[in-house]
């Protein structure tokens, strides 16, 4: 068969029903992070809060990295009424996304300028419904298929997610300025735009009432008769220790090499896109320019990495494409410290938009698929709650230093330091591949 046959066979999976249940999962998980990570720091440069006090509010975004904490929950705890109606997945999808439009309108309530302090308590409740999403919807997508159609979902997936985050930067800077008076800063516009977008949350509600509960082989303890603390630590061993200890008993001492590569691997675009928007404010570009130019040529690359990235991980596998996207994330911030040498200028803003998108497809398809690949399925939502918030947990602590660094460096500086934070990453996977050829040499001569 000619190789461009065999490219558009393997496109041909996208159209699978379940495969579209989670592209639009996948767009109901990507909204709600532009609205308490990307798009609120423009917001609130607008508002003239201080590039330090942008970076440490970054933290919010930290409910990501703990997940973890309360990612049991979601594999042995029975939603009241829902839960018989629903099932597991779905009960906890439909929760978390009504607590994720509360909170978006909590927050489209609030004055930063008057009550900053308020608007982190939404904003925190924000990210912990959307983390909590986040949590059922990987285990929805892992215990939707089986593991031949991983590479495929993890491409739909991400797919929605980056057009939900697209839409939510894009769409709410354009309606904020739509419904601006026309002033430099005006509150009501930003207010109005987040109501608005509080209803792009339906379309993920909806999937989630239409598409079928998955199978599950999740292991349900079996509780013995005893006292409440007996019964509580049967519980916890069961839920709790029992996905760790999987983890390490399956992978022995290439356990810790695996969480080194998921800690390090995000750091040089999360720390780099705290001041992403922030830097556009300071270069002069407007909410309009900056929406239209990530709305239409951040779409395109992000359907292009996206898909791209899933074929590629079928026919080269995960770990080479991990390791190119490790060295296109690093290169893309070097392309933003040149921005930052230019000046205001719409090409070039347009070019390094397109090419980070496109980069960012491509490393995040083949990342979510190589977690998806660790995942043992008698602990979905735990193992891969406990691998998603480790991927965030360095790169959003250290993002929250982020406004003193280009304080203190310039913007020019700091990018090219967030590139060189790309490093660990590069050579993590290069001793990854080598423990893993190591590996498979040991077993073939035994």
């Amino acid at each position: 068969m000619p190789i461009y046959l065999a490219w558009l066979s393997g496109l041909r999976i996208y159209f699978n029903r379940r495969v579209l249940s989670i592209f639009v999962l996948g767009f109901s998980s990507g909204l709600p992070l532009m609205l308490v990570f990307g798009v609120l720091s423009f917001w609130l440069r607008e508002a003239d809060v201080s590039r330090t006090d942008i970076g440490y509010f970054s933290w919010v975004a930290m409910a990501y990295a703990v997940k973890w904490l309360w990612s049991p929950l979601a594999d042995h705890l029975k939603i009241p009424l829902l839960h018989k109606r629903l099932g597991r997945r779905r009960s906890w999808l439909l929760s978390s996304q009504v607590f994720v439009v509360i909170a978006i309108c909590c927050i489209a309530m609030t004055d930063p300028q008057q009550n900053l302090a308020l608007m982190a308590t939404f904003a925190i409740l924000l990210a912990v419904a959307s983390a909590t999403q986040d949590i059922n919807v990987d285990a929805f997508r892992i215990e939707s298929a089986v593991t031949e159609m991983q590479a495929a979902l993890a491409a739909a997936y991400l797919t929605g997610y980056r057009l939900a985050m697209i839409m939510a930067s894009a769409g709410t800077l354009w309606l904020a300025a739509l419904f601006s008076d026309g002033s430099s800063y005006d509150l009501l516009g930003w207010q109005h735009a987040y109501l608005v977008m509080g209803l792009f949350m339906l379309p993920g509600i909806l999937a989630t009432l239409l598409s079928k509960e998955p199978e599950s082989i999740l292991q349900q303890q079996q509780y013995v008769n005893g006292s409440w603390y007996q019964r509580l630590i049967a519980w916890l061993a069961q839920a709790v220790v029992a996905p760790f200890t999987d983890f390490f008993n399956r992978y022995k001492w290439h356990a810790l090499l695996i969480l080194a590569l998921i800690a390090c691997y995000r750091l040089t675009d999360v720390v780099m896109g705290v001041m992403a928007n922030a830097f556009y404010v300071d270069m002069g570009y407007s909410k309009e320019e900056v929406a239209s130019v990530s709305k239409i040529y951040g779409v395109i690359m992000t359907l292009v990495g996206a898909a791209l990235g899933g074929v590629l991980i079928n026919q080269f596998g995960v770990l080479k494409v991990l390791f190119a996207g490790a060295i296109l994330s690093a290169v893309t911030n070097l392309l933003f410290a040149a921005l930052s040498q230019i000046g205001y200028d719409l090409m070039w803003l347009t070019l390094i938009i397109s090419a980070d998108n496109l980069s960012a497809g491509i490393a995040t398809s083949a990342f979510i698929a190589y977690l998806s690949s660790l995942v043992n399925l008698a602990f979905t939502a735990t193992q891969y709650a406990m691998f998603s918030s480790l991927m965030l947990l360095l790169p959003k602590f250290i993002g929250g230093f982020s406004g003193q660094w280009v304080d203190q460096l310039g913007y020019g500086n700091f990018f090219i330091m967030t590139a060189l934070m790309g490093i660990p990453a590069i050579l993590l996977i290069m001793l990854l591949a080598r423990a893993n050829e190591l590996l498979a040499r040991k077993k073939a001569a035994s």
